[in-house]
Protein backbone atom coordinates (compact mmCIF):
# COMPACT_ATOMS: atom_id res chain seq x y z
CA UNK A 1 0.00 0.00 0.00
CA UNK A 2 1.34 3.43 -0.95
CA UNK A 3 0.30 7.13 -1.31
CA UNK A 4 0.82 9.83 -3.88
CA UNK A 5 -0.10 12.70 -2.09
CA UNK A 6 -0.36 15.81 -4.44
CA UNK A 7 -2.60 13.31 -6.99
CA UNK A 8 -6.01 13.55 -7.91
CA UNK A 9 -7.23 9.81 -6.69
CA UNK A 10 -11.03 9.55 -7.35
CA UNK A 11 -13.85 11.55 -9.06
CA UNK A 12 -17.38 11.81 -8.14
CA UNK A 13 -20.62 12.45 -9.85
CA UNK A 14 -23.03 14.41 -7.66
CA UNK A 15 -25.80 13.95 -9.31
CA UNK A 16 -29.65 15.12 -9.33
CA UNK A 17 -30.55 12.03 -11.53
CA UNK A 18 -27.73 9.46 -11.11
CA UNK A 19 -29.64 7.02 -12.47
CA UNK A 20 -29.87 9.30 -15.91
CA UNK A 21 -26.27 9.70 -15.57
CA UNK A 22 -25.19 6.30 -14.83
CA UNK A 23 -26.79 5.06 -17.84
CA UNK A 24 -24.89 8.13 -20.29
CA UNK A 25 -21.29 7.02 -18.87
CA UNK A 26 -21.89 3.51 -19.16
CA UNK A 27 -22.77 3.59 -23.00
CA UNK A 28 -20.38 6.60 -23.21
CA UNK A 29 -17.11 5.00 -21.18
CA UNK A 30 -18.08 1.44 -21.20
CA UNK A 31 -18.05 1.87 -16.88
CA UNK A 32 -19.79 -0.60 -15.29
CA UNK A 33 -21.35 0.12 -11.63
CA UNK A 34 -21.22 -1.64 -7.72
CA UNK A 35 -23.47 -0.53 -5.62
CA UNK A 36 -22.28 0.04 -2.39
CA UNK A 37 -24.38 0.26 0.92
CA UNK A 38 -24.18 3.38 2.79
CA UNK A 39 -26.36 4.54 5.89
CA UNK A 40 -27.60 7.93 4.32
CA UNK A 41 -27.90 7.39 0.46
CA UNK A 42 -27.30 5.30 -1.94
CA UNK A 43 -23.78 5.46 -3.64
CA UNK A 44 -22.15 3.42 -6.74
CA UNK A 45 -18.77 2.78 -7.46
CA UNK A 46 -17.90 3.22 -10.90
CA UNK A 47 -15.96 0.49 -12.24
CA UNK A 48 -13.30 0.89 -15.38
CA UNK A 49 -12.94 -2.93 -15.93
CA UNK A 50 -11.69 -4.18 -13.13
CA UNK A 51 -10.90 -1.12 -11.18
CA UNK A 52 -12.79 1.48 -9.21
CA UNK A 53 -12.24 4.76 -10.40
CA UNK A 54 -14.89 7.09 -8.83
CA UNK A 55 -18.19 6.92 -7.93
CA UNK A 56 -21.89 8.67 -8.10
CA UNK A 57 -23.90 10.11 -5.25
CA UNK A 58 -27.18 12.20 -5.05
CA UNK A 59 -26.96 15.76 -4.97
CA UNK A 60 -28.28 17.48 -2.33
CA UNK A 61 -32.15 19.65 -2.97
CA UNK A 62 -31.25 22.41 -5.45
CA UNK A 63 -27.49 21.63 -5.83
CA UNK A 64 -26.43 21.38 -9.83
CA UNK A 65 -25.10 18.10 -10.80
CA UNK A 66 -21.40 17.93 -11.21
CA UNK A 67 -18.05 16.49 -10.73
CA UNK A 68 -16.01 16.57 -7.33
CA UNK A 69 -12.62 15.96 -7.59
CA UNK A 70 -11.27 14.42 -4.61
CA UNK A 71 -6.72 15.25 -3.95
CA UNK A 72 -4.82 12.67 -2.03
CA UNK A 73 -3.32 14.26 0.85
CA UNK A 74 -0.71 12.95 3.69
CA UNK A 75 -2.89 14.40 6.50
CA UNK A 76 -6.36 15.17 5.71
CA UNK A 77 -6.69 17.45 9.38
CA UNK A 78 -3.10 19.28 8.99
CA UNK A 79 -3.88 20.28 4.87
CA UNK A 80 -7.78 21.23 5.91
CA UNK A 81 -6.23 23.46 8.71
CA UNK A 82 -3.48 25.13 6.01
CA UNK A 83 -5.88 25.31 3.56
CA UNK A 84 -7.97 27.36 5.40
CA UNK A 85 -5.44 29.70 6.88
CA UNK A 86 -4.53 30.25 3.05
CA UNK A 87 -7.51 31.46 2.64
CA UNK A 88 -10.00 28.19 1.54
CA UNK A 89 -13.77 28.07 2.26
CA UNK A 90 -14.37 24.72 4.65
CA UNK A 91 -17.65 22.83 2.78
CA UNK A 92 -16.97 19.92 4.72
CA UNK A 93 -14.73 19.57 8.01
CA UNK A 94 -12.77 16.32 8.10
CA UNK A 95 -14.46 13.31 9.17
CA UNK A 96 -14.23 9.62 8.58
CA UNK A 97 -16.06 7.71 5.63
CA UNK A 98 -16.61 3.89 7.55
CA UNK A 99 -13.46 2.18 6.50
CA UNK A 100 -13.05 3.45 3.32
CA UNK A 101 -10.97 6.57 4.89
CA UNK A 102 -10.80 10.38 5.70
CA UNK A 103 -12.00 13.21 3.67
CA UNK A 104 -12.80 16.80 3.55
CA UNK A 105 -13.85 19.58 1.16
CA UNK A 106 -12.44 23.08 0.96
CA UNK A 107 -13.25 26.06 -1.75
CA UNK A 108 -9.87 27.43 -2.88
CA UNK A 109 -9.57 31.05 -2.43
CA UNK A 110 -11.36 31.72 -5.75
CA UNK A 111 -14.19 29.38 -5.52
CA UNK A 112 -13.51 26.33 -6.93
CA UNK A 113 -14.20 23.23 -4.59
CA UNK A 114 -11.97 20.38 -4.01
CA UNK A 115 -11.81 17.37 -1.51
CA UNK A 116 -8.85 16.11 0.21
CA UNK A 117 -8.72 12.43 0.93
CA UNK A 118 -6.54 9.82 2.92
CA UNK A 119 -7.76 6.42 1.50
CA UNK A 120 -7.34 3.61 3.89
CA UNK A 121 -6.45 1.32 1.08
CA UNK A 122 -3.59 3.69 -0.44
CA UNK A 123 -3.57 5.41 -3.75
CA UNK A 124 -3.75 4.26 -7.21
CA UNK A 125 -0.64 3.85 -8.67
CA UNK A 126 0.74 6.07 -11.35
CA UNK A 127 1.13 4.72 -15.20
CA UNK A 128 2.90 5.20 -17.94
CA UNK A 129 0.07 5.44 -20.07
CA UNK A 130 -3.86 6.16 -18.80
CA UNK A 131 -6.17 3.14 -20.40
CA UNK A 132 -9.84 3.85 -21.87
CA UNK A 133 -11.98 5.17 -19.63
CA UNK A 134 -9.69 5.99 -17.27
CA UNK A 135 -8.99 9.56 -15.84
CA UNK A 136 -6.47 11.43 -17.93
CA UNK A 137 -6.00 14.64 -16.44
CA UNK A 138 -7.69 17.17 -14.15
CA UNK A 139 -7.65 20.50 -15.08
CA UNK A 140 -8.83 24.02 -12.90
CA UNK A 141 -10.40 27.00 -14.58
CA UNK A 142 -10.31 29.84 -12.42
CA UNK A 143 -11.29 33.62 -12.00
CA UNK A 144 -7.71 34.42 -10.54
CA UNK A 145 -5.70 31.87 -11.44
CA UNK A 146 -2.44 33.68 -10.00
CA UNK A 147 -4.22 33.16 -6.78
CA UNK A 148 -5.04 30.03 -7.82
CA UNK A 149 -1.52 28.46 -8.30
CA UNK A 150 0.03 30.51 -5.36
CA UNK A 151 -2.91 28.84 -2.94
CA UNK A 152 -1.89 24.86 -4.37
CA UNK A 153 2.06 25.80 -4.35
CA UNK A 154 1.72 26.85 -0.51
CA UNK A 155 -1.01 24.44 0.75
CA UNK A 156 0.04 21.24 -1.29
CA UNK A 157 3.89 21.79 -2.29
CA UNK A 158 3.41 21.79 -5.81
CA UNK A 159 5.69 23.18 -8.68
CA UNK A 160 4.93 24.26 -12.04
CA UNK A 161 5.72 25.05 -15.65
CA UNK A 162 4.34 27.37 -17.65
CA UNK A 163 2.86 27.14 -21.52
CA UNK A 164 2.36 30.31 -23.34
CA UNK A 165 -0.86 29.84 -24.80
CA UNK A 166 -1.27 32.94 -26.80
CA UNK A 167 -4.74 35.12 -26.66
CA UNK A 168 -5.31 32.13 -23.81
CA UNK A 169 -3.13 33.00 -21.85
CA UNK A 170 -0.42 31.64 -20.07
CA UNK A 171 -1.36 27.50 -19.18
CA UNK A 172 0.24 26.68 -15.56
CA UNK A 173 1.21 23.03 -15.02
CA UNK A 174 1.03 21.72 -11.27
CA UNK A 175 3.84 19.36 -10.72
CA UNK A 176 5.00 16.71 -7.78
CA UNK A 177 7.96 18.74 -6.23
CA UNK A 178 10.04 15.59 -5.55
CA UNK A 179 8.92 13.34 -8.81
CA UNK A 180 8.58 15.86 -11.68
CA UNK A 181 5.45 14.12 -11.93
CA UNK A 182 2.58 16.27 -13.77
CA UNK A 183 -1.00 16.12 -11.75
CA UNK A 184 -3.01 18.88 -13.09
CA UNK A 185 -3.42 22.04 -15.13
CA UNK A 186 -4.63 25.80 -14.86
CA UNK A 187 -5.92 28.49 -16.56
CA UNK A 188 -7.25 32.11 -16.25
CA UNK A 189 -11.27 32.11 -17.17
CA UNK A 190 -12.00 34.21 -19.94
CA UNK A 191 -13.60 38.04 -18.61
CA UNK A 192 -17.38 37.49 -18.00
CA UNK A 193 -18.43 33.67 -17.92
CA UNK A 194 -20.86 32.92 -16.06
CA UNK A 195 -19.65 29.94 -14.97
CA UNK A 196 -17.62 30.13 -11.17
CA UNK A 197 -13.90 28.45 -10.66
CA UNK A 198 -14.51 24.99 -10.97
CA UNK A 199 -11.99 21.42 -11.87
CA UNK A 200 -12.61 19.93 -14.85
CA UNK A 201 -11.65 15.99 -15.27
CA UNK A 202 -10.73 14.49 -18.37
CA UNK A 203 -11.76 10.97 -19.70
CA UNK A 204 -9.31 8.92 -21.98
CA UNK A 205 -10.90 7.98 -25.07
CA UNK A 206 -10.36 5.79 -28.36
CA UNK A 207 -11.70 8.74 -30.14
CA UNK A 208 -12.41 11.90 -29.52
CA UNK A 209 -14.59 12.55 -32.10
CA UNK A 210 -16.52 9.60 -32.12
CA UNK A 211 -17.00 9.84 -28.20
CA UNK A 212 -18.55 13.30 -28.54
CA UNK A 213 -21.10 12.45 -31.63
CA UNK A 214 -22.10 9.59 -29.23
CA UNK A 215 -22.07 11.87 -26.06
CA UNK A 216 -24.80 14.07 -28.20
CA UNK A 217 -26.92 10.88 -29.59
CA UNK A 218 -26.88 9.55 -25.89
CA UNK A 219 -28.53 13.17 -24.61
CA UNK A 220 -25.49 15.25 -23.84
CA UNK A 221 -26.97 18.82 -22.95
CA UNK A 222 -24.50 20.29 -25.03
CA UNK A 223 -21.38 19.98 -26.75
CA UNK A 224 -19.08 23.32 -24.91
CA UNK A 225 -15.77 22.57 -26.93
CA UNK A 226 -16.36 20.43 -29.85
CA UNK A 227 -12.92 18.35 -30.63
CA UNK A 228 -10.06 20.30 -31.26
CA UNK A 229 -6.21 19.18 -31.31
CA UNK A 230 -3.93 20.32 -28.39
CA UNK A 231 -0.50 19.90 -29.97
CA UNK A 232 1.77 16.74 -28.86
CA UNK A 233 -0.93 16.21 -25.89
CA UNK A 234 -3.70 15.14 -27.97
CA UNK A 235 -7.60 15.74 -28.62
CA UNK A 236 -10.10 17.14 -26.63
CA UNK A 237 -13.43 18.18 -26.05
CA UNK A 238 -15.75 19.08 -23.75
CA UNK A 239 -19.40 18.18 -22.85
CA UNK A 240 -22.45 19.00 -20.55
CA UNK A 241 -23.81 15.48 -19.81
CA UNK A 242 -27.82 14.89 -19.69
CA UNK A 243 -27.90 16.21 -16.06
CA UNK A 244 -25.64 19.16 -16.24
CA UNK A 245 -22.35 18.39 -15.45
CA UNK A 246 -19.28 19.29 -17.29
CA UNK A 247 -16.65 16.46 -18.26
CA UNK A 248 -13.69 16.14 -20.88
CA UNK A 249 -13.20 13.79 -22.95
CA UNK A 250 -9.45 13.18 -24.38
CA UNK A 251 -7.21 10.80 -27.26
CA UNK A 252 -4.12 11.13 -26.25
CA UNK A 253 -1.25 11.39 -28.69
Amino acid sequence: MSYLPGKFVWFEHVSNDAAKARAFYGDLCGWTFLPMPMSEQAYDIIMNGADGIGGFRTAEPGMPSHWSSYLSVADVDKSYAAAKAAGAKSLLAPMDFGPVGRGCAVADPTGAAVCLWKGAQGDPVDVEKTPVGGWFWNELSSKDVKAAVAFYEKVFGFTHDEMDMGPQGTYYMFKDATTGKMRAGAMQQPPGMPMPSNWLPYIHVADCDAAAAKATKLGAKSIMMPPTDIPNVGRFSVIIDPVGAAIAVIKGV
